[in-house]
């Protein structure tokens, strides 16, 4: 049993510790916005490794998951804008993923004639 004094200290002690402040809410799409830009300004001047390789597969996954996500939680929602990329960074990047998932066109041919998309 702790004597009167000690609680007391042990009370003062946890009174004076100051608490952690909740995190401020990360603003995602502000910043994906920020990001998107300054990967457009480098690539303008051709900076091509403004963004390591792993960064770029680390980034272009989530957001890869975040799109599938929604997708599947009904909303109908285009991956980019219209007239965002060009057919061939489109073409390219479509059978990159195609390629990382290990999946063929054929493939990819029956999934959207099975689920209509």
């Amino acid at each position: 049993m702790s004597s009167p004094k000690r609680a007391r200290k042990k009370a003062t002690k946890r009174a004076g510790t100051p608490r952690a402040k909740a995190a401020a809410p990360i603003d995602a799409s502000a910043q994906a916005k920020s990001l998107a830009a300054a990967l457009e300004r480098g690539v303008a001047a051709g900076k091509l490794d403004v963004l390591s390789a792993e960064a770029l597969q680390t980034l272009l996954a989530a957001a890869c998951r975040v799109y599938g996500a929604r997708r599947e939680a009904g909303e109908e929602l285009s991956p980019v804008k219209r007239n965002a990329m060009s057919a061939t960074d489109a073409m390219v990047t479509a059978s990159g993923l195609l390629r990382a998932a290990d999946l063929s066109t054929f493939e990819l041919g029956m999934w959207q004639s099975w689920t209509g998309r």
